[in-house]
């Protein structure tokens, strides 16, 4: 059964304490019991310093290890509050305005916090695409359409969106930014986000050939050399990346390192696929629940393809 707070007074009621934050968390992550990440026991007893201890292998083990929370030195209720700041921001937000918000000792602690919160936007094994789903490629950095558009460049970055189609509108997307448009980067996409059976609708580019082949029933739209034509016949991917690129450019003013991309791609996804949803109150419910099952990744790991450079998403 879900259980989450509705409101942000409810929120700040339930989760006053560390204890009832750890109680939840552990309720997210042995819904049916602790399970001893090392033998899979069940049985054990409670230790102090908030660890659960295995009777048949003596492992010891904390509710937030093996978590995005492990080692972390802040207490859990300053942790609620801010998944339920960044679930509760239509938009989203940036790591200065989280910093402004719960009185972050400093940038890169709120930095490093929302980029672990983007590593839980992905749930693992989730489920496909499927039905009819629009495929295309756009690109980030300048303007990038058709044949000619595929050409690599060194100041662009490569976006693949597939969108889902649902009646006249867009159902579930999935984003990815890939190398360049060749068959051995947009094979591996499709195939992984869209479950086989479906129909996948793209243009003529030579890329999309022998998607037959995995299952799909390929249907190809030829884009005529006029104003729009991709946009006409592609709509929903369009649609898609005109507000990717608008979120990016609105929430983050542009400010964000291609090193990072992958993420923020993630976040985008996680909230455009929960957009009709009524309540933030499930939006923290869930958050959470993928936080408890995704491994931890040190502030070092997450800087280290961007060496030399701070942080970047500083602006509101």
């Amino acid at each position: 059964m879900e259980d989450y707070p509705g409101t942000l007074a409810e929120l700040e009621r339930r989760f006053a304490a560390e204890e009832a934050c750890r109680a939840y968390l552990a309720q997210l992550r042995w819904p049916d019991g602790v399970v001893c990440c090392r033998c899979e026991g069940r049985r054990g007893w409670e230790a102090r310093r908030n660890l659960w201890v295995c009777a048949a292998c003596g492992h010891e083990a904390s509710v937030t290890a093996g978590t995005i929370f492990q080692d972390t030195r802040s207490p859990l209720t300053l942790w609620f509050r801010a998944v339920w700041w960044v679930t509760s921001q239509k938009t989203g937000t940036s790591a200065l305005g989280l910093q402004r918000v719960l009185g972050l000792g400093s940038y890169e602690t709120a930095w490093t916090w929302l980029h672990k919160l983007r590593r839980a936007m992905v749930r693992p094994g989730r489920d496909r695409l499927a039905g009819r789903v629009e495929v295309d490629e756009t690109y980030l950095g300048g303007p990038g359409e058709g044949a000619h558009g595929r050409k690599r460049t060194p100041k662009k970055v490569l976006i693949i969106v597939a969108a889902q189609e649902d009646g006249a509108g867009i159902g579930r997307i999935r984003l990815r930014r890939i190398r360049d448009a060749a068959a051995a980067s947009l094979h591996p996409f499709v195939r992984e986000a869209i479950a086989a059976g479906s129909v996948v609708r793209t243009d003529g580019w030579e890329g999309y050939t022998g998607l037959a082949a995995h299952g799909y029933t390929h249907e190809v739209t030829l884009l005529r050399r006029r104003p729009g034509a991709a946009v006409a016949l592609l709509p929903r991917v369009h649609r898609v990346a005109a507000l990717l690129k608008r979120w990016l450019l609105g929430t983050h003013q542009g400010a964000v390192s291609p090193a990072h991309l992958d993420y923020y791609l993630d976040e985008f996804t996680f909230r455009f696929n929960r957009r009709t949803s009524r309540s933030r109150g499930k939006l923290f419910y869930r958050l959470l629940q993928q936080a408890v099952a995704v491994d931890p990744v040190p502030y070092a790991a997450m800087v280290k393809h961007a060496r030399g450079h701070k942080p970047r998403d500083h602006n509101m």
